[in-house]
């Protein structure tokens, strides 16, 4: 499985330990690889509602995004891959899964 980055430049970003460290500290950066790395081990986006970090979706300007808590208010958002099924309810996380090899679309880190 793999995660597309919206832009190679944060891509490169994300997977840069160094990098990482010397944009946001090494507590943000620590997150930011565990976070990750429970998207790719992840099934599907229901066992990120159990995994530390706090997996939820937004609201407003990001709808259809969702967020991991990262540390100090910084916040990993990303949009899940493939074709999701909303309903009434929002997002059937259970149907977001990594068979398509396409788990999630990391946007940004936000303060």
């Amino acid at each position: 499985m793999k995660l597309n980055f919206e832009s190679p430049r944060f891509g490169s970003l994300c997977i840069n330990q160094k990098l990482l460290v010397r944009k946001y500290g090494r507590p943000v950066a620590d997150k930011v690889e565990s976070r990750l790395s429970h998207l790719l081990s992840a099934a599907t986006l229901e066992e990120m509602r159990h995994l530390p970090g706090g997996c939820h979706e937004l609201k407003g300007n990001r709808n259809g995004q969702l967020a991991v808590t990262l540390h100090g208010g910084y916040r990993l958002i990303f949009r899940p891959g493939g074709s999701p099924v909303e309903g009434d309810a929002g997002l059937d996380w259970s149907s977001v899964n990594n068979r398509d090899g396409d788990c999630g679309l990391p946007l940004a880190v936000v303060h």
